[in-house]
């Protein structure tokens, strides 16, 4: 038997209000306020956030690559600086840009536009980790090589501290 309280609510669905493209704008803006973010990010974030179909979205993302608010080589360009000073390698960072969302060809592009001297940088990372002091055996050349493996330099460049 249902109570005299529940006889009042009404099993008709409410209407949700509609999502305009205002609000996917300024929800976008507000993604964008915080940090950079790449159009496939903000897309699978808005994506979420109001489950709609996706013309609205990428049609707000448009205006938004359009007004130089949103761009994806910018993104790139402050990640590799940012990443470099870290003492991060290549291939660490292409990782981390292709997660974002860019595509090899951007990667390529943002990674050639650095002009970063890789060996030099690998030589730095070295020094700072281990100092001037050259392994004691092999043992002690395989860790350090593994350890600037983990950051992202490839065996050329590791092999260059030799």
């Amino acid at each position: 038997m249902i109570s005299k309280t529940m006889s009042h609510l009404s099993l008709v669905p409410r209407e949700l209000p509609q999502t305009t493209n205002s609000d996917i704008r300024r929800a976008a803006m507000d993604l964008l306020a915080k940090r950079e973010h790449t159009r496939e990010e903000l897309s699978r974030k808005l994506f979420r956030q109001f489950s709609s179909e996706s013309a609205p979205i990428d049609e707000e993302l448009a205006k938004l690559r359009d007004e130089g608010l949103q761009s994806d080589a910018r993104l790139a360009e402050a990640l590799i600086r940012s990443r470099v000073s870290r003492g991060q390698g290549p291939v660490r960072i292409e990782g981390e840009l292709r997660g974002k969302g860019l595509s090899g060809s951007e990667i390529k592009i943002a990674m050639e536009m650095g002009e970063f001297d890789w060996f030099a940088l690998v030589q730095q990372v070295s020094l700072k980790r281990y100092g001037e002091q050259p392994p004691a055996n092999a043992k002690e050349r395989a860790k350090r090589g593994r350890f600037l493996q983990q950051r992202g330099f490839t065996f050329e460049h590791i092999r260059s501290l030799s």
